[in-house]
C-alpha cells in the first residue's frame, strides 16, 4: 500500500524522529532474490524474514505466512499443468498477502498465480532504507523470468507502487500479455513528491506511526518515499513514450486519497489503448468519461455502512480473514480527530482516508463489496 507521499518540510520536522526501537533499526541487508526456482525463493525468503522480522502479534506463524511470497496453483479437477501465469507485485509498505484473495480465485480458474516480496519488505519499516530502485526492478524481472519458464502466457498484476513497477516492465517487454492494475500509483496526488531526493538528506523519517498492522508498515522513511517517486517517474515516462497496446484491467476508487483518480482515468483513455481493456471506477456518480470501456460501480452503500471506497479496498474479498467484513483487523484510524471512536466497533462506517460526515465515525474500508464482479471483469479481459 502507498502509505503516504511527501508533505511540506514544516510538517515533516514534527514527525521525523522515531522511538529507540528495533522497528526503526535496519537489518544487516535485504534477502537474496535471484534464486534458481520459485520454491527456493520462497524457502530462503521465509527463513530470512523469520530471522529479521520484528513481530507485532503473538501468532508468529500466521504473521510470517502473510509476509512472504506465495504461489497458488490450479485447483481445477483435472489439475492440468497451467498454460497461463500471473505475477503480482504489492505496494509500498505492504505484503504479498495483499493478493491472497485474487490469486486464490485466479488459481481456481486455471492460472498459476504468484505473489512476490519487494526487497525491504516483510521485516521492519527501517529496511525500506536498504534497497536501491534497481533491487526492485531486478527482483521483478527475475520473478517474471522464472514464471515464463513454466507457462506459455504471462500477465502482471500490481497494487499501488507495484502497479508502477509492472507497468514499466510490461512497457519494455512485449511478450507480457497484459496488466491487472489495482489503485496503480502512477499519478500521485501530491505536489511535493519531487522533493524526496533532497529530503532524504535532511530527515530519515517522514511519518512514524504505531506498528499495529501485521501486513503493512505504518511508518514511512524518506528513502522509501524516494523509491516510490522513482517508480512514478519510470511508469510515467514509459506511458508518455508509447501507449500501452495490450489488455489492461484497472480498478480504482474515485475517492482515492493518495492518488489522482481523474488523472489516472484520462491516462487510461489515452495511453491504455486496447479495446478489451476495462477501467472499474468506484463512485456514487458515473465516471466523467465517454469511454465505453469504463464501468462505474456505486461506492455509496449505506445499507453496508459504506460511504466511499478507499485506496486499498479494491483488492480484498468481503470474506478475507484479516481485512474483510468480519476480519481480525479494523482500520479505525482515518484522519478524524474530533469524532470519538464508538465503543461498539460494529457502528463504524467505512470510507477512504479523511472522509467525514456529521454524526458518523468512519474507519478505512478494507474490502471490496464488488469483489466477485472484479473477478468477472478479470476473466472477461484475460479470456
Amino acid at each position: 500500500m502507498l502509505l503516504a507521499v511527501v508533505i511540506p518540510a514544516a510538517a515533516i520536522a514534527s514527525c521525523a524522529f522515531p522511538p529507540d526501537n528495533e522497528l526503526y533499526q535496519q537489518s544487516p541487508d535485504i534477502p537474496p532474490y535471484k534464486q534458481d526456482s520459485f520454491d527456493e525463493y520462497v524457502t530462503q525468503t521465509r527463513d530470512w524474514v523469520a530471522e529479521h522480522r520484528v513481530f507485532i502479534t503473538q501468532d508468529r506463524d500466521t504473521e510470517l505466512a502473510r509476509n512472504i511470497p506465495f504461489e497458488k496453483g490450479p485447483t481445477s479437477p483435472d489439475d492440468r499443468t497451467p498454460k497461463r501465469g500471473v505475477l503480482f507485485v504489492h505496494g509500498l509498505g505492504a505484503s504479498p498477502w495483499y493478493f491472497h484473495d485474487i490469486a486464490t480465485r485466479m488459481a481456481k480458474n486455471g492460472w498459476l498465480a504468484r505473489s512476490m516480496l519487494l526487497p525491504g519488505h516483510g521485516t521492519r519499516p527501517a529496511d525500506l532504507g536498504i534497497p536501491d530502485y534497481a533491487d526492485w526492478t531486478e527482483a521483478v524481472a527475475h520473478q517474471v523470468a522464472l514464471l515464463e519458464g513454466q507457462v506459455d502466457e504471462v500477465w502482471l498484476g500490481g497494487f499501488s507502487t507495484g502497479g508502477n513497477l509492472v507497468t514499466s516492465y510490461a512497457a519494455e517487454h512485449s511478450e507480457i500479455a497484459g496488466l491487472l492494475l489495482f489503485s496503480p500509483g502512477i499519478y500521485p496526488d501530491n505536489g511535493f513528491l519531487f522533493l524526496t531526493p533532497v529530503i532524504k538528506y535532511l530527515w530519515d523519517w517522514i511519518d512514524v506511526d504505531s506498528e499495529v498492522n501485521a501486513i503493512n508498515y505504518q511508518s514511512l522513511s524518506s528513502r522509501a518515499s524516494e523509491l516510490y517517486y522513482r517508480s512514478v517517474l519510470d511508469a510515467q515516462e514509459h506511458l508518455a513514450a508509447k501507449p500501452f497496446d495490450r489488455p489492461v484491467v484497472l480498478a480504482m476508487s474515485a475517492d482515492d486519497s493518495v492518488l489522482a483518480p481523474i488523472e489516472t482515468l484520462r491516462a487510461f483513455e489515452k495511453r491504455f489503448t486496447h479495446p478489451k481493456s476495462r477501467f472499474v471506477w468506484y463512485d456514487d456518480t458515473p465516471a466523467p468519461t465517454r469511454d465505453k470501456r469504463v464501468e462505474t460501480l456505486n461506492s455509496k452503500l449505506p445499507d453496508q455502512q459504506i460511504s466511499t471506497f478507499s485506496h486499498l479496498s479494491v483488492l480484498f474479498a468481503p470474506s478475507n480473514p484479516y481485512y474483510g467484513v468480519k476480519g481480525s483487523f479494523i482500520f479505525v484510524e482515518n484522519g478524524q480527530e474530533n469524532i470519538p471512536l464508538p465503543e461498539d466497533l460494529s457502528k463504524i462506517w467505512r470510507s477512504s482516508w479523511g472522509y467525514t460526515e456529521p454524526g458518523k465515525y468512519h474507519g478505512r474500508l478494507t474490502w471490496n463489496p464488488y469483489f466477485d464482479a472484479l473477478i468477472g471483469t478479470i476473466d472477461d479481459v484475460t479470456n
